[in-house]
């Protein structure tokens, strides 16, 4: 691609969810940058095609990352191929909509398994890799882990409890494992976008869409390619002094209501 830089040139990431929406994002845009990307999706029927054709590493590996084997051995194909990654972006996640009443138990599974049991299994996997590797320097934070959160995680929502506990979940895990990683020189953030135009909002109704949007000071949609910069930001290796921080990309939602003047 014309024009783009080649400052990933050489390094290693892993995107969970990296076949469509966000995820995708992320792995055009750390392809475009030279990067090597791996991406563990369970469903590999959107590969980039396009990045690949044009000479990008991308690497499409089929993996459940609610299954604790199947991470294990995507993670492991991983490292023997490119070694422990420089990056790792949990961005595979689901948004079923289920009120607490009408919710069954496989359900409320579904949910915590994909978007908060995967995070834990492939920052965890870094983590022991990272720790049995005598030659990783210790004394700085030169691997990132990127959680992609969401507002929901601040914000209930009817009929999305299984999913705002996940998320609220997963930011707590992103403190965590900041105050655990450091000492590894791993540093662990997260990004939670607001209401972003992928295949997943595609099913919202348009009603709650429209009160989101009338909600934030910026009327609109965000788009996919807004939430994989803020990921590039915090896996760039300037950032040396942020871990345990969520990025919000959400349009001002978090920020409170646009009300006029009081």
């Amino acid at each position: 691609m014309a024009g783009r830089s080649q400052d990933w040139l050489g390094k290693t990431v892993v995107v969970t969810g990296g076949s469509s929406g966000i995820g995708a994002q992320v792995v055009r845009q750390f392809a475009e940058r030279g990067a090597t990307v791996f991406n563990l999706d369970r469903d590999l029927r959107h590969p980039s095609d396009d990045l690949n054709n044009s000479g990008s590493s991308i690497v499409q590996i089929a993996t459940d990352v609610s299954d604790p084997e199947s991470v294990l051995k995507a993670l492991e194909h991983v490292r023997s191929a490119a070694g422990i990654p420089d990056v790792l972006v949990n961005a595979a996640g689901i948004y079923p909509s289920h009120t607490l009443v009408t919710m069954e138990d496989e359900n409320w599974s579904d949910v915590l398994n994909v978007n908060l049991r995967g995070p834990f299994l492939t920052m965890r996997w870094l983590a022991r890799a990272v720790s049995g590797d005598h030659a990783v320097d210790r004394s700085n934070l030169n691997r990132r882990v990127i959680n992609i959160s969401s507002g929901a995680a601040r914000t209930g929502r009817a009929g999305a409890g299984h999913y705002c506990a996940s998320k609220a979940g997963l930011e707590m895990l992103t403190k965590v494992a900041a105050l655990e990683f450091a000492d590894l020189g791993i540093a662990v953030n997260g990004v939670a976008p607001g209401l972003i135009a992928t295949p997943g909002t595609a099913d919202l109704s348009p009603d709650f869409c429209e009160i989101l949007v009338q909600g934030q000071p910026v009327h609109r949609f965000g788009e996919s390619d807004e939430v994989a910069r803020a990921t590039l930001f915090l896996a760039d290796p300037a950032t040396t002094f942020i871990t345990g921080t969520v990025i919000d990309v959400d349009g001002g939602f978090m920020a409170g209501r646009p009300l006029p003047v009081a």
